[in-house]
């Protein structure tokens, strides 16, 4: 008789007597008058006795190649408290009725399934797994699972500070947390909400409590964060941390281009050329990281080679859906409902089954794409001397089912646009985004159905008002101003010429997609005008929109950008500055094909809220 049945039938004879696990370690009770042990006691009294006892590994995890799965990922929730721009629309996603998603008795029941099955290691995913409100409850009961070694999550750290403390004290052993980019005014863009400083605050949170390496995974993309691979390093100089760098990766509908990823040797040329000292750290058996740390450095860096060199071949990895479906490779479309057998009433051994035949299935390696990486440039390096985190305190994302995974859909996707819109020739590309102070959807347009037309005369001053009696320059002071709304709409265009108007519109440059990345010029440009025009008052912006259309008639780019605050002061200057810098962004990205291209007709729209009224350009 096999090993593996005769372990399980010595359990049966003598749960009676000590109750054990499924790894046949024995459960000890605490009696009156002895000594307590410490968590980390029992931890490594546990390892011991695995270590000392192990048993060969369940045929039911084994696949066709001989890879042993013994890490579970387990998504608690599909629904998430942020909206990247790369994982789902701004809007949402349809969401399973709550009927259908995993019970929390159920989710446990799998669990114990597959640690009593060799399963030692299970990471929690979403969705936003820390939005589930028992999600305490569920660590507290995995971590009394006997032969599970590690709990993990992965968060995208908004609630962690608040719920680190908690889930430390039922059994959380390892944290990853999503952050893609340090700029605080970036990271309201890709996520489309605010609350860069609250996962600092997280990660803060963890170093403190003593994780160590407390992982940060950074998904690298042409043209929107590639520029930060040495800020992001830098933060390991001070700081515990593994910075895992991701190739950005294909999922159903997220118009992946291989052009917007940096390859694993590319960005580690980069980090070469600043540190030639980083040295390669062993790999750990089925890890999927390869890691480096730069001598004298706390922290070490990793890399997430899934398309450049995947690691199928070592991939011992099964992933439960939050509806219940058991998925064998995170690039397959298979999948096994694992709540519908359960609800059924199957029993452990009818499962066990269904799960093998799962497993059995699996594929060598996922599907290859033609990525040619020859044709990706180098990235530029570039290092802000500034602490890059802005942050006080601070001292020296997940499951991807069909619904979760259009990536980029929220941030270019060929739309027709509104009836009267000025840029309607073409209308296969656009980008628009939004930044709101209350994360409101419903925030205001910059683009209007109608023609604009003037309210009355504007009331003009005789004088020039950034002017004291004396002829110098001085700000102006609206101490004694009322607050009102005020908002502004400015506009620019650039011809782009036929050949680069052609690239722009297939999102085929090399360095990226021009119009997500001006776009964020001119979100970014609006927040710092007062530091880019002297005598501008700083404003804190509610809202800030740009826009970018297509003009297939002209080979151009319009930009519209819309500003809106409250306070005494116009937003015209911020609007402007945001056209300006949007347009500018696009001429740098657009440089190298062709000189050709001309930057024209930056106005101001319309203006409204302040003391000499209205003002709207026909």
């Amino acid at each position: 008789m096999a090993a593996r049945p005769v372990s399980r039938m010595l359990q049966r004879v003598l749960r009676s007597s000590v109750r054990r696990c499924s790894s046949g370690a024995p459960v000890t009770q605490h009696r009156p008058g002895e000594p307590s042990r410490t968590a980390a006691e029992e931890l490594s009294r546990r390892r011991q006795f695995l270590r000392e006892h192990a048993v060969p590994f369940s045929a039911f995890l084994t696949d066709s190649f001989g890879r042993q799965h013994s890490y579970l990922r387990i998504s608690l929730t599909e629904k998430c408290n942020l909206r990247c721009q790369y994982c789902m629309p701004e809007e949402g996603v349809p969401l399973t009725p709550k009927a259908d998603l995993l019970t929390t008795e159920e989710i446990l029941t799998l669990a114990r399934l597959f640690v009593k099955e060799g399963v030692d290691k299970i990471r929690l995913t979403g969705g936003e797994p820390l939005i589930r409100p028992d999600v305490v409850d569920i660590v507290a009961q995995l971590h009394q699972l006997e032969g599970l070694r590690t709990i993990g999550i992965t968060t995208n750290g908004i609630n962690l500070a608040r719920l680190l403390p908690q889930l430390q004290k039922a059994g959380l052993s390892a944290i990853n947390i999503s952050l893609d980019t340090l700029v605080p005014a970036k990271f309201e863009f890709i996520v489309r909400r605010k609350g860069f400083h609250k996962v600092m605050e997280g990660i803060h949170k963890a170093i403190e409590l003593g994780y160590s390496p407390v992982k940060v995974n950074c998904v690298v993309m042409r043209g929107l964060n590639e520029d930060e691979l040495l800020n992001f390093v830098a933060l390991t100089k001070g700081l515990p941390l593994d910075v895992r760098f991701i190739e950005y990766m294909p999922f159903d509908g997220n118009k992946w281009n291989f052009k917007k990823m940096v390859s694993y040797k590319e960005m580690l040329d980069t980090l070469q050329q600043q540190w030639p000292e980083l040295e390669k750290l062993p790999e750990e058996e089925s890890s999927t990281a390869k890691a480096f740390k730069i001598p004298g450095f706390r922290g070490q860096v990793s890399f997430i080679t899934s398309m450049s060199e995947h690691f199928c071949g070592t991939c011992n990895r099964l992933r439960i859906t939050a509806d219940g479906n058991l998925k064998v490779c995170l690039f397959g479309s298979s999948e096994v409902s694992l709540r519908d057998h359960l609800r059924a009433g199957a029993s452990e051994e009818e499962l066990l089954r269904i799960i093998g035949a799962a497993v059995g299935r699996k594929k060598q390696q996922h599907a290859e794409l033609p990525l040619m990486l020859q044709d990706s440039p180098p990235a530029i390096p570039s290092i802000s001397s500034q602490d890059p985190f802005h942050v006080q305190g601070i001292r020296h994302r997940v499951s991807f089912s069909n619904r979760m995974s259009t990536w980029w859909k929220g941030c270019w996707v060929s739309r027709t646009p509104p009836l009267g819109q000025r840029w309607s020739n073409s209308p296969q590309r656009h980008c628009s985004s939004h930044l709101d102070s209350d994360a409101n959807p419903k925030c205001l347009s910059a683009v209007s159905g109608a023609p604009a037309t003037p309210s009355g005369p504007l009331p003009t001053s005789d004088q020039l008002t950034h002017v004291d009696t004396e002829g110098r320059a001085a700000m102006v002071d609206v101490g004694g101003k009322p607050d009102t709304e005020r908002v502004a709409v400015a506009s620019a265009v650039v011809l782009l010429g036929p050949v680069a108007f052609k690239l722009v519109q297939e999102n085929q440059l090399k360095k990226g997609d021009a119009l997500v990345v001006a776009q964020l010029a001119g979100v970014q440009a609006a927040k710092l005008t007062s530091q880019l025009i002297p005598l501008c008052h700083h404003v804190a912006l509610s809202h800030v929109q740009v826009r970018l259309e297509l003009d297939g008639a002209r080979h151009a780019v319009g930009i519209r950008a819309s500003c809106r605050a409250w306070g005494p002061t116009g937003v015209e200057m911020e609007a402007l500055t945001a056209a300006a810098v949007a347009a500018l962004t696009l001429y740098d990205m657009c440089k190298a094909v062709s000189r050709d291209i001309v930057l024209g007709e930056i106005k101001l729209l319309s203006k409204t809220g302040g003391q000499r009224g209205d003002f709207h350009r026909t």
